[in-house]
């Protein structure tokens, strides 16, 4: 018995916004944003003339998942099992992942949300994959992000500590899926080891997102913190060791490698960890990211990657998979193979 990705799917909110438009709104200087960040567009669930919410996280979530299910030629009554990993649920309760089976007409199916970062998605199709067996054939996976909650727009932004002002421009909206199911040995895009590894111990969070309740909502402690210094040195490390755990448990060689998604942090720091990964193991493989151009989307990103590969994949054809979660440090990747 073996897994197999059956069918993928996004969803972005809205027109992109380039550095211009969210360089007037924020007080950042574009050319600062390209030089720094390196991200070109970047798509958001507000309206940020009048602030009003456009697309929550649920509307995200269930158009990505409609669109799997549509890719992998499933009705919602196929699945078996439901998983939504997020580090940002339109509210604690109910939880996201119910309301998104709600609306897509799904009942009496098991339902999971993973409250993650930038790992999370790996850490569902990790979990997706061990409940496949006996009656669960199908699952579908979903990861999704909005940052809308933590767009303050009358913020004095020239004030604002880089740590936080960061936040505005690296960051965009979305939601990607996949549709995984278990089948007998044949022909398919096979789901190979997925890892998944906390590796903070001892280590001081890269990045913390705090939540506030009615006792503590006019709190002064910053929202979203950025220590960008701890991520641009430490997951370079954390990404090769990835690759490097992912050759070993495949057995494949790097040169029979033809496509690495690496980690989607920002479009300068991404292509430096791809440059960083080429080199260090003699990859020839094909680079796909897409974070330069819809923003960093947290747990929708290796979905979004994956929807960007999936149609130019052919038999032979071996796919790395590399997603390094900060907050408290969390290593994940997973490999496919063409058959």
């Amino acid at each position: 018995m073996t897994e197999l990705l059956l069918g993928t799917g996004a969803a972005l909110p809205g027109d992109p916004l380039d550095n211009e438009e969210i360089g007037k709104r924020f007080s950042a200087d574009p050319r600062w944003v390209e030089r720094f960040i390196g991200t070109r567009t970047r798509h958001l669930g507000v309206d940020l003339a009048t602030g009003k919410v456009t697309h929550t996280l649920v509307d995200l979530a269930t158009e990505a998942a409609s669109a799997a299910l549509g890719d992998a030629g499933c009705e919602a009554g196929d699945i078996d099992v439901l998983i939504l990993a997020t580090a940002s649920p339109d509210q604690l309760m109910p939880a996201s992942v119910n309301l998104v089976a709600d609306r897509l007409g799904m009942h009496q199916v098991p339902t999971y949300q993973l409250q993650s970062g930038c790992a999370g998605a790996v850490q569902a199709l990790d979990v997706a994959r061990r409940m496949l067996g006996g009656d669960r054939r199908t699952a579908l996976v979903i990861g999704a992000d909005s940052c809308a909650k933590h767009l303050v727009l009358d913020h004095d932004f020239p004030s604002l500590p880089p740590s936080e002002l960061v936040n505005y421009v690296i960051f965009g909206d979305g939601a990607g899926a996949a549709v995984i199911g278990a089948a007998e040995d044949g022909p398919g895009v096979r789901i190979g080891p997925v890892c998944n590894s906390f590796v903070g111990l001892g280590r001081a969070p890269g990045q913390v997102i705090r939540w506030f309740g009615a006792a503590d909502r006019n709190s002064t402690d910053q929202p979203v913190e950025e220590d960008y210094k701890a991520i641009e040195s430490g997951v370079p490390e954390l990404a090769a060791d990835m690759v490097e755990e992912l050759l070993d448990r495949t057995g494949w060689t790097a040169g029979s490698v033809t496509h690495l998604l690496p980690p989607q942090l920002g479009g300068r720091m991404t292509a430096r960890i791809s440059a960083g990964l080429t080199e260090r193991f003699g990859l020839e493989a094909t680079e796909i990211s897409c974070v330069a151009d819809t923003g960093n989307n947290g747990n929708a990103l290796p979905f979004l990657q994956l929807h960007r590969a999936r149609p130019g994949l052919a038999p032979g054809d071996r796919v790395l998979a590399v997603a390094i979660e900060s907050s408290k440090w969390i290593r994940t990747g997973f490999a496919l193979e063409v058959t």
